[in-house]
């Protein structure tokens, strides 16, 4: 069994800042569940391109609001508490928060850790563990 609080991974390396958004990895590939799961926040008043074209990703707003624009089609869809968005097509979005926005994210295939988004908004498929 596995078991932690969210207190003790914001106080260690799993606590991620990538500039408009800290990621709280709960739940990484080294714990062979097959999938990672993350407390994010996205801060207000940023907009971050995001291209997930190596994994899958569900996304439930805890609190907070802001929005999720896809850049192929142009569509807005608004985000707050309650609201779920699934990247089933590694959809390329623009995310937005107009509050602070504290989300639940579950991966497919697994986060290594160390991930940040690099200049497209993509995740490497496996990051390199040695820079985390």
């Amino acid at each position: 069994m596995i078991v932690r609080t969210l207190e003790e991974c914001e106080n260690s390396t799993r606590n991620i800042n990538g500039g408009n958004w800290k990621s709280v990895r709960m739940l990484l590939k080294e714990d062979n569940m097959g999938f990672s799961f993350h407390i994010t926040t996205i801060f207000a008043g940023t907009e971050t391109p995001i291209w997930y074209q190596n994994h899958l990703e569900s996304v439930y707003c805890i609190s907070g609001e802001g929005e999720i624009e896809t850049t192929a089609d142009g569509k807005v869809y608004p985000i707050k508490p309650g609201t779920l968005y699934v990247l089933d097509k590694h959809d390329q979005h623009l995310l937005r928060g107009f509050s602070d926005m504290q989300m639940a994210c579950v991966f497919n295939p697994p986060l290594i850790g160390n991930e940040v988004h690099d200049k497209d908004g993509v995740y490497a498929l496996d990051a390199d563990p040695l820079k985390a």
